[in-house]
């Protein structure tokens, strides 16, 4: 522990946002990072506990608190704050794999279960990993690690998003030959086209995949396994398959005519869109994505100058309010099926439980700034469509409440709102049919693919799983996670053991 009294001199500070004002002129990240002498003053926070319950990843009623990669956060901290960055990379590189997508997407579970925050605030544990994977980069210390010895033994893997990547990444370094296999034309499954730009720049992952190609990942791309290339081919090909397609069967709205009006469709079906949009006209003008902007007839699924209603309060709702706002909305209403969570922490959800409270995100506090008011409405969810001339121009939406866990409608609670554009942001049921279905693998009764409880090796041979394929819809941190484990039970499938973890 560098300072042991660092925790009682310096307080927490976050970076800061550019304003609501400025940042939804364009779709760049809009945090504003703080030098290398607040990082350090940040790291000295860190209480380097005897039990250090950010790295626990520990379950308590039913949902995770700590980082589930189990980071050596105290250690690089201490690294950071004594300026000693090269060995800070070290420590954190020894357990993430992807430090540049958790330092910019991750609710940080980590800070959620920091000792500190237990009579005061948590360390800025996601702060200071942005930072130190940048300066990383910045300083080309990410340099390519490339394996002295092949083993002779060759993997696929069906997917490339952070589950898909932490498996390439882990048997690569482990002498294995690897090859990704992705349908979309870039890399990255839902990094690149479910998160928006605002949040992870695309020149992120396009920066990653150079470094895994230039140490020996070899990634095809637009290849949809299941249609352009068959199961026989590929189990001929190589030793082992990883299937880590995510979880991306949509839920439905349950609502006549939502699948065949014209102005309903699914969030991740809109942000797609969007990020595509982007590319094309960054393409086009020689920029980044970021900055790339657009007239309301450039975009696929347009919001400008609609009414648009989002069905769903969680991260991918806030998203679509974010790029709503940007690409020019004329108003913004989140419908949340739930009641409004407490706004802090009450006696039966206390510390270091995942805290159950009100967090206004980026997107809301745009809306905010823009409209003047929360976009968000508890405990409501669409009853009907208003159709008129083919096209939706309202909804009808209903109070609702739950009684033994059955949801019952609110007598008498009705409302119209105007809508144009209608996204649905309801989260995700299981995986996509076809590739399950094309390597003959059982799936549960949530979607996903089955295997043993722990393991990811399925029942049908050389066939692996991971991601939200194998654990459902989930944190990008959790795919990465999961990735490693299966990594790790693919090398000793091939090798009769492993040194993986």
């Amino acid at each position: 522990m560098g300072k042991a009294t660092g925790f009682l001199e310096y307080e927490r500070a976050e970076e800061k946002w550019i304003p609501e004002q400025e940042r939804i002129r364009d779709f760049r990240e809009f945090h504003i990072h703080a030098g290398e002498e607040e990082r350090r003053r940040q790291g000295a926070r860190c209480m380097n506990c005897g039990v250090p319950m950010c790295q626990s990843a520990i379950q308590l009623k039913g949902m995770v608190t700590g980082c589930p990669l189990h980071n050596l956060i105290p250690e690089w901290n201490d690294e950071i704050y004594m300026g000693h960055y090269e060995h800070a990379l070290s420590r954190l590189l020894k357990t993430s794999n992807f430090p540049e997508f958790t330092g910019r997407v991750c609710p940080a579970l980590c800070e959620k279960a920091c000792i500190c925050g237990m009579n005061d605030d948590p360390v800025t544990i996601h702060d200071n990993e942005y930072f130190l994977i940048e300066k990383a980069f910045a300083e080309g210390w990410m340099k390519p690690r490339i394996p002295a010895v092949r083993s002779g033994r060759k993997v696929a893997v069906i997917g490339s998003g952070p589950s898909g990547l932490a498996v390439a990444d882990q048997l690569n370094h482990r002498g294995h030959s690897v090859t990704v296999y992705e349908r979309e034309d870039r890399i990255g499954g839902l990094l690149m086209y479910g998160i928006p730009n605002m949040k992870l720049e695309k020149e992120v992952i396009e920066r990653r995949r150079a470094l895994m190609e230039a140490e020996g990942v070899v990634f095809r791309t637009g290849c949809d396994i299941g249609w352009d290339l068959g199961p026989a081919d590929l189990l001929a090909q190589y030793d082992a398959i990883a299937l880590c397609c995510g979880a991306k069967k949509p839920r439905g709205l349950g609502v006549e005519g939502a699948e065949s009006t014209k102005g309903v469709h699914y969030a991740v079906d809109f942000l797609k869109s969007a990020t595509k949009d982007l590319l094309k006209k960054a393409a086009g003008a020689g920029t980044q994505a970021g900055t790339a902007m657009q007239e309301s007839d450039a975009w696929t699924i347009s919001a400008k100058g609609k009414h648009v209603v989002i069905v769903g309060g969680g991260d991918t709702g806030n998203d679509c309010v974010g790029t709503c706002i940007r690409q020019g909305c004329a108003g913004v209403t989140q419908l949340e099926i739930l009641p409004q969570p407490p706004i802090s922490r009450t006696v039966d959800n206390p510390w270091p439980e995942w805290p159950k409270v009100l967090k206004t995100d980026y997107g809301q506090l745009e809306a905010i700034r823009s409209f003047g008011a929360d976009p968000r409405i508890y405990e409501t969810t669409v009853k009907e469509l208003v159709v008129k001339r083919g096209k939706l121009c309202a909804i009808r939406t209903v109070r609702v409440t739950f009684e033994n866990r059955k949801m019952v409608e609110i007598p008498g609670s009705e409302q119209e709102i105007p809508c144009e554009l209608l996204l649905i942001a309801a989260g995700f049921v299981g995986c996509e049919d076809y590739v399950a279905e094309a390597f003959g693998v059982s799936r549960t009764q949530r979607g996903t693919v089955e295997t043993a409880p722990g393991a990811y090796r399925t029942a049908a041979e050389k066939i692996f799983t991971a991601g939200d394929m194998h654990r459902g819809q989930s944190l990008v941190v959790w795919a990465i996670a999961e990735g490693r484990h299966c990594a790790a039970q693919i090398d000793e499938y091939l090798m009769g053991y492993t040194n993986l973890s």
